[in-house]
């Protein structure tokens, strides 16, 4: 048969029927999402998962997470250790199924978890599977049991090494370096976002992390210990520490509902946002789903129903909308489901319908108690929503003016915007560059055919401390939106947007290298993170990293975009060697920009993400927000070289 009949010949031997594991490292993004830092970090979570899930069945209270020296990980519980014996319908230790089939494990058995965590249900025979070396120990009924792998598969059965008093399973796992190409390198403060999360979740449960790699200033491991008594109660306040009450307490409840068990944990604060955070089975629906709608359904028909019999609202002129029970809301949804189905394009919204009504329940009792015992605090919030209402109202008139203004200006765009040529948003790219100078500068040195310029005058509007409206009337934002080309959003539901009329599939923030330009960049990703979360969750939202040095030596020359590369670049070059520091983007020639920031081919660019939607909301209104003393203590915990006001 020739080679062509070869290629040709479509049969039953073409078809390629991969084993689990092999399938998981041919397709690692199809289990944990993707191969760089966000899946890197989950393989953590999806061992922490196990112990969790023993937790919740009630047979672990202490878990703990090491980061080693070689960016291996080590965990640790206290929970039963996984069962040892051999399986049946396998033919070899139930431990050896677990660690290298995908889809076993105790989670999919009701009789010995009633709910479980982990997204996917992989669990830890997917970290194995995308891990070059696994060591897994079990404590159980006094004996130490082991068993090592290599990329998923074992090196030898699973065997007794000695005897113990202790109970529980511990892993250790490598990350597989021709898997995760981009980095091997854990994040210590990603983890511990996650851990604190996990433990205001599972409250009475203590977890420990502990980062090897680097130590305190008495020379011991960097540790954190995460542990909660009041669980979301104390959630809310740890992400509402930079705002300012305006009701004595946090409203919670925590009961089960339908068979449901259901938490929740609110508090009104005298911002201008809403921060609702919902989870399922300890996973985070950034997406919501069938919870948060029963969460919005209580909290609204009971608020509206007391507001109406409190008579305060007879002198409005026009209707209370959902959005106005929930300006300066902070508040958290947990459920715990037995069997969860997920929608949405991250699988993590939430669809089961019985959850609404169990949801709705519980929010309506907890808050006509409420209500009912704190009558002061009622009035509060009451008054809080009438200011929304009206503020909402305002707010209505400021973008009919947005949109009545890109209607009537020259083909609906900002008269600063310098567009590009190409008509397919997918290729096309916008700079909001700070200034008029650098805007300049960077429309004479870009490609006219796919990159747009926007400049924009100083520092624009810290929407962290603005009403709607105000928002909505600034000059700079207003150009951005009509830039963009996004929908603002109706009246019934203000914080959508339509995403299908972007003109510009990358929207790069492009500031000076210093302490301003890094203020404005914060600015306008508050701006996003408030106004235009989606854009950020599509992969939309770039910064630019122009370099702070030119080093020349007669006719040789090379960036540097941190002292590091300065100097090596130096010591390269030798002595008599010129430095030349860009204070900013105005003090480089058109040629120079398009070479360092904007060509394609040379060019960084840092995309931003969202891994933890809770601590992100938290970080924005600490660092943009009116409360001094957390700023200042992030600020010093966190700042290589800072000067700090008193």
């Amino acid at each position: 048969m020739s080679e062509e009949a070869n290629k040709n010949n479509y049969s039953a031997d073409s078809i390629q029927a991969l084993e689990g594991m092999e399938h998981v490292r041919m397709r690692p993004s199809m289990y944990i999402g993707d191969v760089g830092v966000r899946g890197l970090h989950h393989l953590v979570y999806e061992v922490v998962d196990n112990s969790i899930d023993e937790a919740l069945a009630g047979h672990c209270d202490t878990i703990d997470v090491t980061i080693n020296e070689d960016n291996s990980i080590t965990t640790k519980d206290n929970g039963r250790g996984i069962p040892v014996e051999i399986h049946k319908k396998e033919g070899v230790s139930a431990l050896e199924v677990v660690m290298t089939k995908i889809g076993a494990g105790g989670k999919f058995d009701k009789d010995s978890y009633k709910v479980s965590g982990g997204l996917h249900g992989v669990g830890v025979s997917c970290v194995n599977a995308l891990s070059d070396h696994l060591h897994a120990y079990v404590h159980r009924d006094g004996k130490v049991w082991e068993q090592e792998y290599e990329k998923g598969k074992p090196l030898y059965p699973v065997k007794s090494t000695g005897e113990t008093d202790f109970r529980g399973t511990v892993v250790t796992f490598r990350p597989d370096p021709t898997i995760f190409q981009q980095t091997l390198e854990y994040n210590y403060d990603t983890l511990a976002s996650r851990m604190r999360e996990l433990s205001y979740l599972n409250k009475g449960i203590t977890i420990k992390l502990t980062d090897k790699r680097n130590k305190d200033k008495e020379g011991n491991d960097v540790e954190e210990i995460f542990h909660s008594e009041e669980g979301l109660k104390e959630f809310v306040k740890f992400l509402d520490a930079s705002r300012s009450p305006i009701i004595g307490d946090v409203i919670s409840m925590e009961g089960e509902k339908n068979d449901i068990p259901v938490e929740v944990a609110m508090i009104y604060n005298d911002s201008y946002a809403e921060n609702l955070h919902s989870y399922v089975n300890n996973i985070n629906t950034h997406e919501g789903g069938t919870h948060l709608s029963g969460f919005r359904r209580g909290l609204t028909s009971t608020l509206k129903k007391y507001a109406d019999a409190s008579g305060m609202l007879d002198k409005l002129k026009f209707e209370i909308a959902g959005d106005d029970f929930r300006e300066g809301l902070t508040a958290i949804i947990s459920v715990k489901v037995q069997e969860p189905q997920f929608e949405g394009q991250t699988k993590t919204k939430l669809g089961n319908r019985e959850v609404t009504s169990a949801v709705s329940q519980a929010v309506s009792e907890m808050l006509e108690n409420y209500l009912e015992e704190n009558p002061n605090d009622a009035k509060i919030i009451v008054q809080k929503v009438i200011l929304a209402a009206q503020a909402r109202h305002a707010a209505k008139k400021a973008r009919e003016m947005v949109q009545r203004k890109s209607v009537m200006s020259i083909g609906g765009l900002p008269g600063k915007l310098s567009d590009c040529s190409e008509q397919d948003p997918a290729l096309c790219e916008v700079f909001l560059v700070e200034g008029d100078s650098a805007g300049g500068t960077a429309k004479q040195g870009r490609d006219r055919m796919f990159q747009a310029i926007l400049p924009l005058r100083g520092k624009i509007l810290n929407v962290e401390k603005a009403m709607h409206h105000k928002v909505f009337e600034n000059e700079e934002i207003k150009n951005i939106f009509t830039a963009l080309g996004v929908t603002i959003g109706t009246e019934e539901d203000s914080k959508a947007l339509n995403l299908s009329k972007l003109r510009y599939h990358k929207v790069v923030i492009m500031c000076d290298a210093d302490v301003d330009g890094s203020h404005i960049s914060t600015l306008i990703l508050t701006f996003f993170f408030r106004y235009m979360k989606e854009l950020i969750e599509a992969g939309h939202i770039y910064i630019a990293a122009p370099p702070l040095y030119l080093v020349k030596k007669g006719a040789k020359k090379q960036y540097a975009w941190n002292d590091d590369q300065r100097d090596m670049i130096m010591k390269e070059f030798g002595e008599s060697s010129k430095i030349q520091r860009y204070k900013g983007l105005g003090e480089m020639n058109a040629e120079q920009l398009w070479d360092t920031t904007m060509n394609p081919e040379f060019r960084t660019m840092r995309k931003v993400t969202i891994d933890n939607l809770a601590e992100a909301d938290r970080v924005f209104s600490m660092l943009m927000g009116d409360e001094v003393p957390p700023r200042r203590e992030f600020i010093e915990k966190n700042a290589v070289y800072a000067n700090i006001d008193a």
